[in-house]
C-alpha cells in the first residue's frame, strides 16, 4: 500500500535534505601534516620520550610526517635517536614522507646540491618504509622553497618526478615553529605564565586561519576543498596540537589521510606561483597577484607574535 505524502510529511523531507545538505557542506576534511621529524633535541630533554608521538598516539586521527635525517646526528644520543624514528615509522597511522637530509632552501643551495640532498634524506626513511609496507612517495620542499623562479621549479619538478615523488603541499598553516620559539623561551626562563598565554594564543590563532581559508575556499570554489594542516613536531604541538584537534573536531572537521586529502580536484590545478616564499596553495593557484596580495592582507593578524619573536631572537 502506498502512502500519501502529506503536507506535513513533505516538509519533514525537504527539511531533513536541506540541513542534510547543509551538513555535508559545512563539514571541512583536513590532513595534518608534521614537518621535521624526528626532533632528536626535544626528545633528549624530554627524557628520551616524544610527547608528540605519545599524543598522536591517543588521537585516532591519519597524520603524515616529513623526515630530516641529518636530525638524527644532532645529538650524541643516536642510537636512541633511531629507535626514535623506528617509533615514527612503525605506527600504522603515520604516513612517512622525504624532507631532505640537512633541510636547505632550495632557491639558496641551487639543483644539483638540493638533489643531493634529497637523495641523502632518503636512504633510512626507504628502508623503514619497506620494513613497515609503507610508500616513501610524498616530499616536502624546506621552508616550502620550490625555487626562486620558474626555472628552478621546473628543474626540480622534473627530478622528483623521475624519482616517484609527489610534491605535498599545504593549505593551512599558523607559524607554529615563532610560536615555539617564544613558547620555548619562556619554558626555558621559568615563565610558566607567559608560555601558556603563548600556547593558547597559538591555538586560537591556529583556528582563526582554518576560518579565514575556508572562506577563501568557499568563495574561490563554491565549496570547502580538502585542508591540509602543516605544522612541525615541537614542544609547542606536544602540548598544543591536541586542543587544535579537539576544536576542529567540535566543528565539524573530519581526519583524513594526505593521500586521500590531494585526490581533491583542487590539487590537479597549475602552480603560478614563481617565487621562493613558502605561501599557501590557495595563493600558488592564483593566477594574478593583485588576488595574492587582497586574500594576504585578510589573513588573521599576527604582527604582535611576530614583532615579539624578533624581540626575543635579538636577545638570544
Amino acid at each position: 500500500m502506498k502512502i500519501k505524502p502529506t503536507i506535513k510529511w513533505s516538509f519533514c523531507l525537504l527539511t531533513y535534505f536541506f540541513f542534510g545538505a547543509l551538513s555535508v557542506n559545512s563539514q571541512t576534511n583536513v590532513a595534518i601534516t608534521i614537518d621535521d621529524v624526528p626532533n632528536t633535541r626535544q626528545f633528549k630533554t624530554d627524557h628520551f620520550q616524544s610527547l608528540l608521538l605519545d599524543k598522536l598516539d591517543s588521537f585516532d586521527i591519519p597524520v603524515a610526517v616529513f623526515i630530516n635525517e641529518g636530525l638524527l646526528y644532532k645529538t650524541d644520543s643516536i642510537a636512541r635517536n633511531f629507535e626514535l624514528l623506528i617509533d615514527w615509522a612503525k605506527k600504522d597511522f603515520v604516513t612517512l614522507g622525504n624532507h631532505t637530509f640537512s633541510h636547505p632552501r632550495y632557491s639558496d643551495v641551487g639543483y644539483e646540491t638540493f638533489k643531493e640532498d634529497v637523495e641523502k634524506g632518503e636512504s633510512i626513511s626507504r628502508e623503514l618504509a619497506g620494513k613497515y609496507n609503507k610508500p616513501l612517495q610524498y616530499f616536502r620542499f624546506p621552508y616550502n622553497d620550490l625555487g626562486k623562479d620558474s626555472v628552478q621549479q621546473i628543474l626540480i619538478e622534473s627530478f622528483l618526478k623521475e624519482k616517484k615523488y609527489i610534491s605535498t603541499p599545504f593549505t593551512v598553516e599558523s607559524s607554529d615553529w615563532m610560536f615555539n620559539f617564544i613558547y620555548e623561551y619562556y619554558l626555558s626562563h621559568s615563565e610558566t605564565e607567559k608560555a601558556k598565554e603563548i600556547g593558547e594564543l597559538y591555538v586560537s590563532k591556529t583556528m582563526d586561519y582554518f576560518h579565514f581559508f575556508d572562506s577563501l575556499s568557499m568563495e574561490k570554489y563554491g565549496r570547502k576543498i580538502n585542508q591540509i594542516y602543516l605544522c612541525h613536531d615541537n614542544a609547542l604541538n606536544s602540548n598544543y596540537l591536541g586542543e587544535i584537534v579537539r576544536k576542529l573536531k567540535e566543528e565539524n572537521y573530519n581526519f583524513i589521510s594526505l593521500e586521500t586529502a590531494l585526490q581533491d580536484t583542487a590539487y590537479h590545478q597549475e602552480n603560478r606561483y614563481y617565487q621562493k616564499w613558502g605561501v599557501s596553495w590557495f595563493y600558488r593557484w592564483m593566477s594574478v597577484q593583485q588576488e595574492r596580495t587582497r586574500w594576504m592582507r585578510l589573513e588573521p593578524d599576527l604582527s604582535l607574535i611576530e614583532s615579539l619573536y624578533r624581540e626575543l631572537t635579538e636577545k638570544e
